[in-house]
């Protein structure tokens, strides 16, 4: 979700943004016009994201539900009947400050049996033992209309948890610093107390 092209940065720089400070996190809100918004929440100190969020207007103009990008995916709310089985994979973004990177808890299979591979805009992966299969796209390379570099992926398995690592090309480590920049010029409130209000740029 999200505007491509070369012009994404200054669509950024553009948008009416509004910053909050609370438990050690910066969250930014940005309204991008046609009824379009993107949450973004940064740990405070070192500026890693940490969650992105969107969300769009429904064709009679309500405001959407909420699709996550980077962060954990909302929890299930809770059925005492029926509930969905805890083994299940589970798939998450999860970025560093130098790297894109993907957790899928809760695959049990041994480290010989995974393959992750570049295949046209998408990374895939496989199991030999055909038990999993999941085909992904980096929103943030499409944003910028950058290709995906097969040497930029790698990935390891331990505690029965898969973790995909994909090393940011420089033009998004360098559009990232200056995101930081100009967030860094919104004065946003400490919201420690729940008493604050938001800052508007």
């Amino acid at each position: 979700m999200g505007t491509a092209g070369p012009g994404w940065a200054e669509t950024l720089r553009g948008a009416r943004k509004t910053a909050l400070v609370r438990d050690g996190r910066r969250s930014v809100h940005y309204a991008l016009g046609a009824g379009r918004e993107l949450v973004e929440e940064y740990e405070a100190d070192s500026g890693r994201l940490l969650a992105r969020r969107w969300r769009e207007r429904t064709a009679l103009g309500a405001a959407g539900d909420w699709a996550v990008e980077v962060g954990e995916p909302p929890a299930a709310p809770p059925a005492p009947l029926i509930r969905e089985s805890g083994c299940n994979p589970v798939f998450a973004r999860q970025d560093t400050l130098s790297s894109f990177q993907w957790r899928i808890r809760n695959l049990p299979y041994p480290a010989e049996v995974y393959s992750v591979a570049v295949e046209q805009r998408c990374c895939v992966v496989r199991t030999a033992n055909k038990k999993y299969y999941k085909k992904f796209s980096i929103p943030d390379l499409d944003r910028y209309q950058l290709p995906l570099d097969a040497a930029a992926l790698s990935f390891t398995h331990a505690n029965n948890t898969l973790i995909i690592t994909y090393q940011k090309p420089k033009e998004i480590l360098a559009a990232e610093q200056e995101l930081q920049k100009e967030l860094k010029k919104i004065k946003a409130v400490d919201d420690g107390d729940g008493d604050g209000e938001c800052k508007t740029q």
